[in-house]
């Protein structure tokens, strides 16, 4: 087991086979509609199958892996109407999200935001497609976050878990990460202006740059 691996080890072996798997398929290291084998991954995480069985069965419950009678589990693959109704249920929670965040208005935010992005341009100028998603994500995260509504910030990232694995595949595109980094430059600007409409409109028009873009990506249009 790498030492990477043993710095991430939670409390129990349950939560480390979950937060490990998690981890794999969101960020892409384990593909979608890719085979999920329990062997290998109780020899790499120096775990017996008892927590990963139950980590498979919590992951199936959440939508990430599947389990096939007679074939075993796989990581769960996306249709296009799957995708789409992801993010249309994104764009209404998130809008939320953003319109109290801006109510609220909590201090430093437009800074937190800014000093996320220094990151996201870093991966993106990289090409570091597991930086700029993990930095994508935390940017995004800052500002709903900031709504001071832990419930529905909880909902949210549930739907992200979901298509993180396809965010991945949509940042290996450099123009892709560089029109991420425009529109995000727009988020900030509204979130500094305290212009809502501004920010909800730049979000929609992210969401909307990526699915359109993942269509493509996935060979789904």
């Amino acid at each position: 087991m790498s030492s990477a691996v043993e710095r991430r080890r939670p409390p129990t072996a349950q939560q480390f086979v979950l937060e490990e798997l998690r981890r794999a398929i969101t960020t892409g290291e384990l593909r979608p509609g890719g085979p999920i084998r329990q062997d290998t991954l109780a020899a790499r995480l120096d775990v017996s199958r008892v927590p990963l069985r139950e980590a498979l069965k919590t992951l199936e419950a959440e939508g990430l892996v599947v389990h096939h009678v007679h074939r075993g589990y796989f990581v769960a693959e996306l249709s296009l109407d799957d995708l789409e109704e992801i993010y249309r249920i994104r764009r209404l929670l998130e809008t939320e999200a953003v319109r109290a965040a801006l109510y609220r208005m909590p201090d430093g935010l437009a800074d937190s935001l800014t000093r996320i992005q220094e990151e996201v341009e870093r991966a993106a100028r990289a090409g570091d497609v597991t930086a700029m998603a993990d930095a994508n994500r935390r940017f995004h995260f800052a500002l709903v976050e900031a709504s001071g509504m832990p419930r529905l910030v909880r909902l949210i990232a549930t739907l992200w878990d979901a298509t993180d694995a396809y965010r991945s595949l949509y940042y290996t595109e450099r123009t892709h990460r560089e029109l991420a980094v425009h529109e995000h430059r727009a988020v900030i600007s509204a979130v500094t202006e305290g212009d809502e409409a501004a920010a909800v409109r730049s979000l929609d028009e992210h969401r909307d740059h990526a699915v359109a873009a993942l269509r493509e990506v996935l060979d789904l249009g």
